[in-house]
């Protein structure tokens, strides 16, 4: 492997842990419906975990109201089932074609439990991105020690791979003020 491959492999999987975490934050509840809420919930329909997206179209007509409508009519029992199953703390409310869910203003105590969350899932990525800055460091060493490298070209990419690293990490941070600041907002 060359050094530009590992650099470039750093990168591409560090971009990866932060848009993972992306996601995550989107599925983390703030006081307001985001049809994000319920991307990660998984439906036992047709005898198999679906994707809810793949059941049907979600969106949010009202600030405080989730609308999702199934594609097929006869799985909104199942719907309605996984949503009650999640830990979203939502309660479903159908009609026979729509599932409509709520959003109930978040008390302090539960918002205190999202940014604890949103926390977590930040050093989480945190840790992710670490861990390939070791595999790099670990790989360049490598290179080192079998003289495809100086020790002077060696600490220039071990820098170049701690830039990635701090470019990366600053991105999750970003994300978790942002989610933060929309989790707290009254």
């Amino acid at each position: 492997m060359s050094v530009e491959e590992i650099l470039l492999d750093a990168e591409e999987r560090m971009d990866k842990a932060v848009d993972k975490l992306k996601g995550d934050l989107t599925g983390i509840r703030t006081g307001r419906a985001n049809p994000g809420m319920v991307d990660s919930l998984r439906v036992d329909a047709y005898g198999s975990p679906t994707p809810l997206k793949q059941l049907g179209s979600v969106s949010a007509p009202e600030p405080q109201q989730l609308v999702i409508r199934p594609f097929d009519p006869s799985v909104i029992k199942d719907i309605e089932k996984a949503i009650i199953a999640s830990d979203l703390g939502l309660a479903p409310q159908s009609d026979g074609k729509v599932v409509r869910l709520n959003i109930p203003a978040l008390s302090g105590d539960v918002r205190k439990k999202m940014v604890a969350r949103t926390k977590d899932l930040t050093e989480e990525t945190k840790v992710a991105i670490r861990n390939v800055r070791r595999d790099a460091n670990k790989s360049l060493d490598q290179m080192e020690k079998d003289k495809e490298l100086s020790e002077d070209e060696l600490k220039t990419y071990k820098n170049d791979v701690q830039e990635l690293t701090d470019k990366h990490e600053k991105a999750a941070d970003e994300l978790a003020k942002s989610k933060t600041a929309e989790v707290m907002e009254q």
